[in-house]
């Protein structure tokens, strides 16, 4: 990365809100810089019910898949879990959508404090649940269906799919986990490099992962969850055939990687690849960003089941 890229990045990593205190202002800031227009694409509106209360999903669809829409995306959006909508990333999953050829199914789950872990990922399961058991509602089958998130949202993925497994209800046969969280110690104190190198001046930084921990997790004891970090999962046998996707200058890098090679450890079926010059974030960058461009290439050579580069 050159000089000047560098010294930019670190202007906009030093503005400090205390996250604790003004995270309901920092979450509308958010929400209102990620506004979407009238789609020109194709998207639904839906409800799903769980003991009476209602999860919003966003379903959108393609062209070529308005009559035959058989291969499914349930997507998982990042923003700590405590910011981000089904509006603030409309535009990223409609070009999923187009990018895959793929329905995509955006799921709206409760934001914390106001509801800590784990409400989001309980949200996520149901909406993963009812689709998995019912899957002529999308004209699919079950080996059809990818779960895929990013940070926050891939480590929803990641935790979900432990949690299929346990209960025994139903089991992901793929996931797409993008530079997913998968740790809780994001201090100096942390076993990953990447905390301590790109901790400070890649826009993401460690005090802020922190912070969104604090919110996240209300009791002492859940951050050893592995539900909550799935990294400490004693046992990851059984697992969907995953990919990992990380960022070079992500402070979570290390721990999503760490994360693959525990997976390959149980024999699951794993690939790694880092994008070089890359961001926490980058996914949600303009369609015509290298880095995007590039890591479709990577989820669909994937869904596709052709062989691409890993890093192990």
């Amino acid at each position: 990365m050159n000089r000047i890229k560098k010294a930019v990045l670190k202007v906009f990593s030093y503005p400090y809100i205390n996250l604790k205190k003004y995270y309901k202002s920092y979450r509308k800031f958010l929400n209102a810089i990620n506004l979407y227009f009238k789609p020109i694409y194709n998207l639904m509106d839906h409800k799903i019910i769980v003991d009476g209360r209602e999860i919003q999903v966003r379903i959108f669809l393609t062209e070529k898949q308005k009559h035959n829409h058989n291969k499914v995306l349930i997507f998982f959006h990042g923003g700590g879990w405590v910011t981000g909508n089904i509006d603030s990333y409309t535009n990223i999953c409609s070009n999923m959508s187009k990018q895959t050829g793929y329905t995509v199914v955006s799921v709206d789950y409760r934001l914390a404090p106001e509801h800590p872990f784990p409400a989001g990922l309980e949200d996520c399961y149901h909406v993963a649940r009812a689709i998995f058991l019912n899957p002529d509602i999308l004209e699919c089958k079950q080996s059809d269906i990818t779960l895929i998130g990013d940070s926050a949202g891939a480590n929803l993925a990641a935790a979900l799919s432990l949690m299929a497994r346990d209960r025994g209800e139903f089991l992901p046969a793929r996931q797409i986990l993008i530079y997913p969280a998968t740790y809780y110690d994001h201090s100096d104190n942390s076993p990953f490099d990447s905390i301590r190198e790109n901790g400070t001046n890649y826009i993401l930084t460690s005090k802020r992962i922190q912070d969104y921990w604090y919110l996240y997790i209300s009791n002492e004891e859940d951050k050893y969850s592995p539900y909550a970090a799935p990294l400490l999962a004693g046992d990851l046998s059984d697992q969907p055939k995953t990919l990992i996707i990380t960022a070079e200058y992500d402070p979570l890098r290390d721990e999503g990687e760490a994360y693959g090679m525990r997976l390959k450890e149980y024999n699951n079926d794993v690939k790694i690849h880092r994008m070089e010059g890359a961001l926490h974030g980058f996914i949600s960058l303009p369609r015509s960003s290298g880095n995007v461009i590039k890591c479709y290439k990577i989820i669909n050579a994937f869904l596709n089941e052709d062989s691409i580069e890993t890093r192990d």
